[in-house]
Order: C-alpha cells, then sequence, then structure tokens
C-alpha cells in the first residue's frame, strides 16, 4: 500500500469497532481544486473516493484485527457511499468503522464519517456527520477458486504495523 488515507488510530474495540483520524492538509498532492463557472478557483477539496479509501483502510485494520491477520484482506465492495459536503483544507476527518458481519468468507462494516468543528472555548469541540460509507471485505486465503496468493499480496504493509504500534494495539500484529 503507497498511500495511507489514516493518520492515527484513536478508539479500537477488538471485533467492534475502530476510529481513526486523518488531518486534511494543503500539501497534499491529492486535493482537488475545482473552478466555478467563471474559472475562479474553489476552496481545495479531499476527492470523494480517497476518503472512502481511508474508510476502506480503518475498516479493513478492523477486519485484519478480528481474525488476527490470519487471512489476506481485501475490499471486494462499496456497498454504499453518501456525502453531505465535500471535506476541505484544514479539516480534521474521523472515519468510525463497526464490524457487521464476520464469517469465513469475509466481512462487512458499517462507516462513519463525521468532520470536527472547532467550538468557541477549548475543549468544546463537535464532531460533523458528512457520510456513510458500508462496505464488505473477503478473505483472498479462503477464495472460491482455491487459488493461493503470495505474502507480499498482503495489503497490510509496514506502515499499517506502525498505525498499530502507534496505537499500543501491536500485539495484534502476526
Amino acid at each position: 500500500m503507497r498511500w495511507l488515507w489514516i493518520d492515527k488510530i484513536i478508539d479500537f474495540e477488538e471485533g467492534k469497532v475502530l476510529r481513526a483520524i486523518k488531518a486534511v492538509t494543503p500539501g497534499e498532492e491529492q486535493l482537488h481544486q475545482p473552478f466555478d463557472a467563471d474559472d475562479n478557483r474553489l476552496p481545495a477539496t479531499m476527492p470523494a473516493p480517497f476518503v472512502i479509501e481511508g474508510m476502506a483502510q480503518a475498516a479493513g485494520i478492523l477486519v485484519g484485527t478480528a481474525t488476527k491477520f490470519s487471512e489476506k484482506v481485501v475490499l471486494a465492495k462499496i456497498t454504499k457511499a453518501t456525502f453531505e459536503r465535500e471535506i476541505g483544507v484544514g479539516e480534521l476527518i474521523r472515519f468510525s468503522a463497526e464490524l457487521d458481519r464476520l464469517d469465513d468468507q469475509g466481512a462487512s462494516t458499517h462507516g462513519l464519517i463525521d468532520v470536527r468543528r472547532r467550538g468557541p472555548q477549548p475543549g468544546a469541540d463537535q464532531w460533523e456527520r458528512v457520510g456513510i460509507v458500508d462496505l464488505m471485505f473477503g478473505h483472498l486465503d479462503r477464495n472460491m477458486a482455491g487459488l493461493e496468493f503470495p505474502d507480499e499480496n498482503f495489503v497490510f504493509s509496514d506502515n499499517f504495523a506502525f498505525l498499530l504500534e502507534d496505537a499500543g494495539l501491536a500485539y495484534l500484529l502476526p
């Protein structure tokens, strides 16, 4: 995996929920700088596919930890992706992934996308719901074709290991 779309895991309940955050900073290459009808630049925004990928990474880690990373987990299907508004530079995204189903073939997750709204006083910040992303994952090692995949095909790279270690979850690594 070349790019991480989450910066930090902030909450984890094994087999239930994983929450992660991503700060949208001005130096990111993937930001979309749209123009209006008069060719005026509008504020830069995070493209929706990258927001979906951030949720897929958070939910994929949740699914992987539920099986102690004994399976190679891959995104199989986006079952729902709705957004109330775009996410801009300077905003903090929170990905909340909940495990709905886990079986031998894969898993399904329900994901909420929130953006932090700064409150007038320190500690008065609130989270605003901006999207829902529900996903299905498959286990490569239990594919119906009986194919075997090499270890280097595994989606969880050293970057994901660092995220788990940083969150105090290194014990979940294989």
